[in-house]
């Protein structure tokens, strides 16, 4: 399996990734735990805050089904602190050959954000068909992930930025789409006081939003 059917492969254990921000190491692995419980396995913790390597090495090591990976990978430093933490891939908020390069020498799939065509197109001479596009709402959503389906009718997506438990499903409708990413799975407030029961629960209704892909 290559590393973009690695990355593909994500989809197949859900339709929702949820986009996780930890501002504090000890809601790491107790979050990972509730999403789990709730049906979600595929975690992108993003690399925004001072912990947040610490908090993927920690959810590798002690929630085995969780599948974790490193968001917001901007660069080749980037690539090989999210390998060493434990990352399974890692995701990008856009693409550059270099970052590509890195995470092919790191042996960590990549799911690299693209928002316009040239884009897309830039990324598929590297060899990617399953991309982020970033920011989805911001750059035209459903619209243009449909405009992008007639001249990339090979390409898939994993929409990501305003998208919201309402409209995951107009996105998931869509043939070209494989899952979509989503912060509204671990709200603040819920990580702040530790309400992991309402995480998991809204774990369990982003996993009913569309069956797991076949």
């Amino acid at each position: 399996m290559d590393m973009n059917e690695q990355t593909l492969a994500l989809a197949q254990h859900g339709p929702v990734i949820p986009v996780i921000v930890i501002e504090d190491l000890a809601q790491a692995v107790p979050l990972a735990r509730a999403l789990v419980a709730g049906g979600v396995k595929v975690l992108e913790v993003t690399l925004r805050t001072p912990v947040a390597l610490q908090a993927i090495t920690a959810i590798a090591r002690e929630v085995p089904e969780a599948i974790v990976g490193a968001g917001t990978l901007r660069s080749a430093q980037d690539a090989e602190a999210a390998r060493r933490a434990g990352c399974r891939f890692g995701v990008s908020p856009g693409f550059t050959p270099t970052l590509a390069r890195a995470c092919e020498d790191q042996g960590l799939p990549l799911l690299p954000g693209v928002s316009t065509a040239s884009e897309v197109m830039q990324a598929g001479e590297a060899g990617y068909r399953f991309l982020k596009l970033f920011p989805a709402t911001a750059v035209g959503g459903l619209s243009l992930l449909k405009a992008l389906a007639g001249p990339f009718a090979d390409v898939a997506f994993c929409p990501t930025g305003g998208i919201t438990p309402q409209t995951a499903p107009d996105f998931l409708a869509l043939p070209n789409v494989k899952v979509c990413g989503g912060s509204w799975l671990t709200p603040a407030d819920a990580l702040r006081g530790g309400d992991w029961a309402r995480i998991t629960q809204l774990a369990r209704e982003a996993s009913a939003l569309r069956a797991p892909a076949a």
